[in-house]
């Protein structure tokens, strides 16, 4: 087929373009359809470890409370093998309940600092902090609990947060302290809700 003079300068600067940058763009495009099956093979891993890590919670769920042995194993398999997932900290929450009940507090304790550092949603994390902050200020470690409530948190627990911090100063002879936390903690708790009315009796305690 023959090309006129235009047509032929024009093929001649394509292939000249090609020439310089037709490596790159190739090396460009296979990078990213690597890239692109990469993601889609992460996708479908995170995907499959959620399925099997929401099948392994829910046995969990159903597991006798008081069968320790049961429940520490099937904890630590969502601990160690879905740590990724959400259910690794709730399984950890789960576990410390169950350990507290029975008296077990080393365990729970240890449970608790695992899912307060590693889990998911920061809701759980908020809640093993508070779980937590309890058994240490049960225990007169009034210090490490009230660092424990001072962290960083889901603003969504502030209400909760502030209560027990109350309670922590109070056991540390702040009374003056105390009330503030209580009346902070007013401002954030559900008007309706029975925890406010708690908060208010300790406030008024204190005169």
């Amino acid at each position: 087929m023959a090309y006129d003079l235009e047509e032929q300068e024009q093929l001649d600067e394509l292939k000249a373009w090609w020439k310089t940058y037709g490596k790159m763009i190739s090396n460009t495009v296979l990078a990213l359809l690597v890239a692109y099956a990469a993601f889609q093979g992460w996708k479908y891993f995170q995907d499959k470890q959620s399925v099997e890590a929401s099948t392994e919670y829910q046995a969990l769920q159903v597991t006798d409370e008081k069968d320790l042995k049961t429940i520490q194993a099937k904890a630590t398999v969502l601990m160690d093998k879905y740590s990724a997932t959400p259910y690794a900290g709730r399984a950890a929450l789960f576990a410390a309940k169950a350990n507290y009940q029975a008296k077990e507090i080393k365990s729970a304790k240890a449970q608790l600092e695992w899912t307060i550092k590693h889990a998911k949603e920061t809701s759980v994390s908020a809640i093993a902090s508070l779980q937590l902050a309890n058994i240490l200020a049960e225990e007169k470690d009034f210090s490490a609990a009230l660092k424990l409530l001072e962290a960083s948190h889901d603003a969504g627990f502030d209400g909760l947060f502030s209560d027990l911090k109350g309670d922590v100063l109070v056991g540390l002879g702040k009374n003056v302290e105390a009330k503030a936390a209580y009346q902070h903690a007013l401002t954030k708790l559900d008007a309706q809700g029975k925890y406010r009315t708690l908060t208010q009796q300790k406030l008024e305690a204190l005169g």
